[in-house]
């Protein structure tokens, strides 16, 4: 048992490391090319940063560990806002772009409310909706290069050299690729030892060790100002892990949705509610605000431990 917590503990160390340097090298190579940072939060930033879930999830599934994919990906989605904007929102102020408020949040609302939608129907995902969601994440990318080119341009902060940018991305691909198949096999081994559920251990464990690169960078952006990654990296990836996520690992096998796991989606509905609600007075995340989602998150947990 002492040597599978080693191996969790491993693949959520490769897993943090490898998406950090993934991000800083995509990141940097975008600001060469010119792009908003607002653009490089939602798209590159949310990719990276969703790797990891992307990794656990489609391990798990070639690992016949499917079950694990829909808890991951909607445990993380409602860790990343109840947890980490939540901490966020202490911290600091955190501004929110008008696109934000008026187009992702109700897309990554309503993409939650279509995966319940999917697994409701016939308790899975299948091919044919991993198709659907693979469109709607098309559909998104062209909304994302649109407002691109209708955005302004950041000045570039620091200037790596393409060479090390490129190095960066190999490196973290490799280590988040490794992480994965560490994380998947220690917390299947320590879910079996205690009894506990797929659905338990990736709603829980597995979602946060995987939600870590999105703590670190969004509280880092936070606490050095740049707002448009702070939230655009939590909303990006959201829809990141259902689009891009479930999309592709529903294209593989078909991924199991247990009745149970309808409660929480409907918890994901309610953590983008909060966020939308809390942010669209003032454009801005506040403190009572994020006080509000950690206390949910908590109720939410306590629900998870008593079931």
């Amino acid at each position: 048992m002492i040597q599978q917590i080693i191996i969790l503990l491993v693949g959520f160390i490769f897993l943090v490391k490898g998406a950090d340097w993934f991000v800083d090298g995509a990141a940097s190579i975008a600001k060469k090319m010119g792009i908003p940072q607002l653009i490089i939060g939602l798209t590159i930033v949310a990719m990276g940063t969703s790797m990891p879930e992307a990794a656990v999830s489609i391990t798990a599934a070639m690992q016949q560990n499917a079950g694990i994919t829909i808890g991951n990906v909607v445990g993380s989605n409602i860790l990343n806002i109840f947890i980490i904007l939540g901490i966020t929102a202490l911290i600091t102020n955190v501004k929110i772009q008008k696109s934000t408020i008026r187009y992702e949040i109700p897309f990554m609302i309503f993409i939650t409310i279509i995966l319940m939608i999917f697994g409701m129907t016939d308790m899975k995902i299948t091919f044919i909706e991993g198709v659907f969601l693979w469109i709607l994440f098309i559909a998104y990318l062209v909304y994302l290069f649109i407002m691109a080119r209708n955005s302004e341009t950041q000045e570039e902060e620091k200037d790596i050299p393409v060479w090390k940018c490129l190095l960066f991305i190999l490196i973290g691909g490799i280590l988040v690729v490794k992480g994965s198949d560490f994380a998947v096999s220690g917390a299947s081994a320590i879910a079996r030892y205690f009894g506990m559920s797929e659905r338990f251990i990736g709603l829980t464990i597995v979602a946060f060790g995987t939600s870590l690169p999105e703590l670190v960078t969004s509280v880092t952006a936070a606490k050095r100002g740049n707002a448009g990654i702070a939230i655009g990296n939590i909303v990006g990836s959201n829809i990141f892990n259902i689009l891009f996520v479930i999309g592709t690992t529903s294209l593989i096998c078909s991924v199991p949705f247990e009745s149970k796991f309808m409660i929480d989606s409907m918890i994901a509905v309610i953590a983008g509610l909060v966020l939308w609600f809390g942010t669209m007075k003032h454009q801005e995340l506040r403190k009572p605000c994020g006080i509000v989602m950690l206390l949910c998150y908590g109720l939410y947990f306590m629900y998870l431990c008593l079931m």
